[in-house]
């Protein structure tokens, strides 16, 4: 299989070696990185983890207990001492998960395709060829850091279990791999909806890019150029439909 048909596939693979950061091989002649990133640790832990929800659940928890304890004559330090113990296990483990997956995940965004990877305790990647996603979107939070899903054709295989935490939130049939806790992602997105952009574009002919010289009048010059200036004028509009919500106040 060649190279080109590599990138056309949607693959999820298990590898050893990286030639590449983020890559499981060298990129093919013509294609080229046009970003990297990875998860903040933090955000992950509480946007995927639920670190703060896990929290707040022994913070009510242990109240009650206090309240439970002062209302029968019994000793509430006790019993808040070892749910306290519980709580900072459970939201050190979840925190250093978070962190772990962090810091083994990298995706990589090319003027061909999405790769995501991630994995622990065995490094795997997901190939997302652009022409297997259908759509993407962003959800921009007021830290500055987003998640982009990305919607795949009907013929792209994907497992939620696989692809999790690196997936939307209750979209299992079909997922959708998502870049999360991403920085600065309305960059990305920007980056990313110019890359598909221009991914979709037919290539000009060869009759198409040389014009008859005798064909070409003054007027339609001048016509010519002032849309191509408005087009490069309003290209990052054009380019920012990645958007389904946003939790900015």
């Amino acid at each position: 299989m060649s190279e080109s048909d590599r990138i056309r596939q949607t693959a999820i693979t298990e590898y050893e070696y990286e030639p590449v950061p983020g890559l499981p091989e060298r990129l093919p002649p013509g294609e080229k990185i046009l970003w990297q990133g990875a998860p903040h640790w933090d955000v992950l832990a509480r946007r995927a983890f639920h670190v703060r929800k896990v929290g707040l659940y022994f913070l009510a928890l242990i109240g009650w207990n206090v309240f439970s304890d002062i209302q029968s004559g019994g000793d509430p330090v006790v019993s808040a001492f070892w749910l306290v113990i519980a709580a900072s296990l459970a939201i050190g483990l979840l925190s250093l998960l978070a962190r772990a997956m962090a810091r083994s995940t990298l995706y990589t965004v090319t003027n061909r395709r999405v790769v995501m990877r991630f994995g622990v305790a065995l490094p795997m990647t997901v190939n997302l060829p652009f022409g297997k996603i259908t759509g993407a979107a962003l959800r921009d939070h007021h830290d500055g850091t987003g998640d982009i899903p990305l919607t795949l054709g009907p013929k792209a295989k994907a497992s939620y279990l696989v692809l999790w935490p690196h997936a939307r939130p209750w979209r299992f049939s079909p997922p959708e791999p998502m870049l999360r806790a991403i920085p600065e992602a309305q960059r990305v997105a920007q980056i990313l909806a110019t890359a598909l952009r221009d991914a979709a574009k037919p290539e000009p002919t060869q009759e198409a890019a040389v014009p008859s010289p005798s064909a070409a009048r003054p007027q339609d010059k001048e016509r010519r150029q002032d849309k191509v200036a408005g087009m490069a004028l309003h290209a990052p509009n054009d380019s920012r439909p990645l958007a389904y919500t946003s939790d900015r106040a």
